[in-house]
């Protein structure tokens, strides 16, 4: 009798692990596994697009940040993911982490390099809160340890009216005739450019370009200078727009005030004017820029809102004095101060009221506000002020004489500077508890010397620019903890596999974005 031979019948799934085993035992591989992320820096709470290849087809592979294990993706048939989102940790320190993606297998795995740092690249931010929500550094139990990192000298005799804009580890500030460049940590001079009149503009930095204005009246040499980020090369100037605050720059755009009179709208790329709107006097203020509306205030006593594509009018609102302050724009309330004491906050879409809060200074400077949680800070004659940012109710006062620069606040602290403008008093840098308006520490600078610009708080350092002193030297001051209390930067440590855990409860991250042509 003749017997008969049963093969045996494979499903699918069989049928590719068998072809998945011969050709790993033929010595075959299918790449070296790679991981690549988008963007490649950022500041806490970055959604990190992560995207791989080189691995097991339809392994499953976690995803971490650190050591902590943020989403689970699945292979395709050619041994790729893409698009998948983890988040940068809120408490991720400044400095050098790691994304690491590790097959569930263990077998294979790619390792990627995430930069955690954070930027104060204008005077504000387009909406002009003036609040850096991403310091996780500095906070009130450790501010009091604060102290000096390192100084920079400008030229003797020079001002420096000019508050820093930090950017991509950069300090970019301006004194007398010069724009400067510095290394963030070191205080190194990185380059200088010479424009055709004082720098009372602070810079605004966008897309590898530095914005600034220098103002000389009404000559030809008041310009808006645009200069490429890293070398400082002059990329273009717009002529005889005289800027003596900083410029705001939105969606390709740079939007400035002028001593003419004008709020001009710039092509960022080429300068080339695309709107300008006549207030009726001059313009010393920062536009903000939200929603497509640019407001902005002027010494003929208004805030206009403007169509930030035309320049067309849509409202204006009159106060009782000059409008020095940058409004600031949050929750669909604008806040600014005018030079009749008050402190106003406007609906942002009608100009209406909603209410105003009178200083202890009538007739006083109100310096520029700085939102953050809830809470408007602003200056006035002799106090800071913390004001609700719904009802204007007063919360505290903090009696700082002559402060007229725009406070800074970070991580619970404001951070705010005397500035009286007489030559002969000796100010103070101070930082303060921004719930009850307690002072957490303060600074004083050399005798006669000024602290003439507000403050940036970035990655766990203190950034301001000093005018005078005893040596006659302009300088930029950036204050950081002790290195004994200092929060330890991000470890730099490539981590082991033996220290990335699955988490098994993590399900598989949707969509799996698949590439044209594969399962």
């Amino acid at each position: 009798m003749t017997s008969t031979v049963q093969h045996p019948t494979w499903t699918g799934t069989q049928a590719v692990l068998v072809f998945i085993a011969i050709f790993l035992l033929a010595g075959f591989c299918f790449g070296q596994p790679t991981i690549l992320l988008s963007p490649s820096s950022g500041p806490p709470t970055t959604s990190l697009r992560v995207s791989g290849s080189g691995f097991a087809p339809y392994a499953k592979i976690d995803l971490y940040f650190g050591t902590q294990d943020e989403a689970v993706a699945v292979a395709n048939r050619s041994g790729s993911f893409s698009q998948i989102a983890i988040p940068a940790p809120a408490s991720a320190l400044p400095g050098t982490h790691w994304v690491s993606a590790v097959e569930r297998s263990g077998r294979e795995h790619a390792q990627v390099q995430f930069e955690v740092r954070t930027g104060w690249n204008q005077f504000h931010r387009p909406d002009m809160m003036r609040w850096n929500p991403y310091e996780n550094v500095l906070n009130v139990n450790n501010v009091g340890s604060l102290q000096v990192k390192w100084t920079f000298k400008t030229r003797k005799n020079g001002q420096l009216d000019s508050s820093p804009a930090v950017s991509d580890g950069v300090v970019y500030v301006g004194g007398g005739y010069l724009v400067y460049a510095l290394n963030a940590k070191t205080g190194a001079k990185l380059w200088s450019y010479r424009t055709g009149g004082p720098v009372t503009s602070s810079p605004a930095v966008a897309n590898g370009v530095v914005y600034v204005g220098a103002n000389v009246g009404h000559t030809d040499e008041s310009n808006v200078y645009a200069l490429k980020a890293d070398t400082g090369a002059l990329l273009w100037t717009c002529k005889h727009v005289g800027v003596s605050y900083s410029p705001t720059v939105a969606n390709g755009v740079v939007y400035v005030g002028s001593d003419d009179h004008n709020v001009y709208a710039l092509n960022a790329s080429t300068g080339a004017k695309l709107w300008s709107y006549a207030t009726g006097s001059r313009v010393e203020t920062s536009p903000a820029v939200v929603s497509g509306v640019v407001y902005v205030g002027s010494f003929d006593e208004n805030v206009y809102a403007l169509n930030a594509k035309t320049g067309a009018l849509l409202w204006s609102y009159v106060t009782g004095g000059a409008v020095t302050s940058s409004p600031a724009v949050a929750s669909g309330v604008v806040y600014f101060g005018s030079d009749d004491g008050n402190v106003y906050a406007l609906n942002a879409k009608t100009g209406a009221k909603l209410w105003s809060y009178a200083t202890a200074c009538c007739g006083a400077e109100t310096t520029a506000p700085a939102v953050a949680n809830g809470v408007v800070y602003a200056g006035s004659g002799d106090n800071l002020y913390a004001l609700n940012a719904i009802t204007g109710a007063e919360l505290w006062t903090c009696l700082i004489y002559g402060n007229s620069d725009s406070p800074a606040v970070a991580n619970g602290v404001v951070y705010v500077s005397e500035f009286d403008g007489d030559p002969q008093n000796t100010e103070t840098l101070y930082a303060i508890n921004a719930s009850t308006g307690a002072i957490l520490w303060s600074y004083t600078g050399p005798p006669r010397a000024q602290w003439a610009s507000s403050p940036a708080v970035v990655n766990g350092v203190v950034y301001v620019g000093l005018t005078g002193g005893y040596d006659q030297y302009a300088k930029v001051y950036a204050f950081g903890l002790k290195k004994s209390q200092e929060k330890s930067e991000a470890d730099s440590k490539r981590p082991g596999l033996n220290t990335l855990h699955p988490n098994f409860n993590l399900k598989v991250s949707q969509p799996v974005a698949t590439p044209a042509g594969a399962d």
